[in-house]
């Protein structure tokens, strides 16, 4: 879908429709207030006559209207107060998206961007509702045969902003959201196939296309032979028990100068997860597909990147294996020796994106990067510990931390710290090699990010637990492209203007 800055007042706004903010008590915005001159009273009326109450997240359609331009009005319920906290403009923009996919308007002129946002200025509106109608308008039919539901006919929306806005960098901001929603979208996509489509090879592939136009990009794909030379033994030993080969893909964005240190973002790309020999229960096992979720966030994140051109150097790293039960598969109280020459007793085959992740750490000291980021759905304590709303981000380098903080905050792609102190590395403690690859139930994130932080310990770096965030399960089962979002914001923060 197509978004626009406008900044015509809503009363003399040609449009299929125009979407106006009603309070409680019948307070009108400022917007709803010009058409309600326009339209003698119409909108007080209704308020009055108990149609629309203004409950945060109503809806009300007024279908035809007399004395403006505009086809139809869609009324949206804004609350109590006149400013909005983020969560309820998140509300009222995802109800108003639901809504409009079953309209017969082609075309809308959205006057919410231009309600106050208790601790945003214009822009953050603009970008959530963006990201908001595309969430609601994506849908993974793909593999579905016959009849396929019609696409819904609105293609474009205006979002309206005050007439003495700067429009140019507006649009700026509004380019890069729909670069952000292109890369979700992608990430939902890759992790939504399934295991016998999206395997490692369908993630080097992928990889390529996004080479296709963007001369700033280029895609290396190591195979198993080149993880052998350079000793990759974890990652070819959790890849040892299936028919499918590892592959360790690399996408370099050049976009600053030369001699700029990268920010390297690494991902987890376990495209199906058995548990292998410690093989998990089998029910929901079907949504261990979606343990490439961090793999399908770098790719996301690269595709942005490279169609907005951004002026900074960026590097993605995937490591893409199945891990699968078989003769030749890795065994608790195996060792295996990683690129970096550490050994690794494992205690447990499902521990295996940590190991995964160990020699794609490593690989990412050949860059000698600025920063390191990397994304896993690596622990189902993730969840106890914060549910489905919130990473968790750990790090050795605090200023890093922060940024990403920062950067999901403002995203509203959120991320909360925890601890990764060194008596936690206490847990990681082996009797026959360097480390053990788990730490026990206690604190099961920390003590897999203390694994990892030994593979981080000459640059700085953050880890991202999406194991929460990365997908939905039930009725809404599906990837959810997080943590795109966030990377994208801290990679905005950094390129600057």
């Amino acid at each position: 879908m197509e978004f626009s800055i406008g900044s015509s007042s809503p009363e003399t706004q040609k449009s299929a429709c125009i979407i106006v903010g009603i309070y409680e008590r019948g307070k009108l915005s400022e917007a709803a207030a010009a058409l309600d001159q326009a339209l003698d009273g119409l909108l007080s009326s209704l308020c009055k006559r108990g149609d629309i109450s203004g409950e945060e997240g109503e809806l009300l359609w007024v279908p035809h209207v007399t004395g403006i331009p505009a086809e139809r009005l869609l009324l949206v319920g804004c609350g109590k107060t006149k400013t909005l906290s983020e969560s309820s403009f998140r509300k009222i923009t995802t109800a108003v998206a639901k809504t409009l996919q079953k309209t017969a308007a082609d075309e809308v002129y959205n006057t919410l961007t231009s309600l106050t946002v208790k601790g945003h200025d214009l822009r953050w509106p603009l970008v959530q509702t963006v990201l908001l109608m595309e969430e609601s308008r994506y849908r993974f039919d793909e593999l579905k045969t016959g009849k396929k539901p019609k696409a819904a006919k609105l293609k474009h929306m205006a979002l309206q902003v005050p007439h003495d806005a700067d429009t140019i960098a507006l649009d700026q901001q509004l380019a890069r959201a729909m670069a952000t929603a292109d890369g979700v979208s992608l990430a939902r996509d890759l992790a939504n196939r399934p295991g016998n489509i999206c395997t490692p090879r369908h993630l080097a592939e992928q990889a390529k296309q996004l080479k296709k136009g963007n001369k700033r990009l280029s895609v290396e794909v190591l195979d198993e032979n080149a993880m052998e030379e350079l000793g990759m033994g974890a990652l070819l030993a959790v890849a040892r028990g299936s028919d499918e080969p590892p592959r360790l893909i690399v996408l370099n964005h050049q976009g600053g100068k030369k001699n700029d240190k990268p920010i390297v973002l690494v991902g987890k790309g376990i495209t199906f997860d058995t548990g292998g020999i410690s093989i998990k229960p089998a029910q929901a096992m079907d949504e261990m597909k979606f343990d490439m979720g961090g793999a399908a966030a770098v790719m996301g994140t690269m595709k942005a990147v490279a169609q907005l051109r951004l002026p900074i150097n960026v590097v993605g790293i995937i490591a893409a294996a199945e891990n699968m039960p078989d003769g030749k598969a890795v065994k608790p109280g195996d060792v295996i020796t990683t690129m970096a020459g550490k050994t690794v007793e494992v205690l447990n085959t499902d521990a295996e994106g940590r190991l995964v992740l160990s020699d794609a750490l490593t690989y990412a000291e050949r860059f000698d990067p600025d920063v390191v980021i990397d994304m896993a759905t690596l622990t189902g304590a993730c969840i106890i510990a914060l549910g489905h709303q919130t990473t968790a981000v750990l790090g050795n380098h605090r200023p890093l931390v922060q940024a990403l903080l920062d950067a999901g905050q403002e995203a509203f792609d959120r991320a909360w710290e925890l601890p990764l102190w060194d008596e936690y590395q206490e847990q990681l403690k082996s009797n026959f090699a360097d480390m053990g690859n788990i730490g026990g139930r206690a604190a099961g994130t920390i003590t897999a990010a203390c694994f990892l932080s030994r593979f981080a310990e000459k640059y700085r770096w953050a880890h991202l637990d999406i194991a929460g965030v990365a997908w939905k399960s039930g009725s809404q089962k599906g990837a959810s492209g997080r943590p795109v979002p966030l990377l994208m914001q801290y990679l905005f923060n950094r390129a600057g203007s």
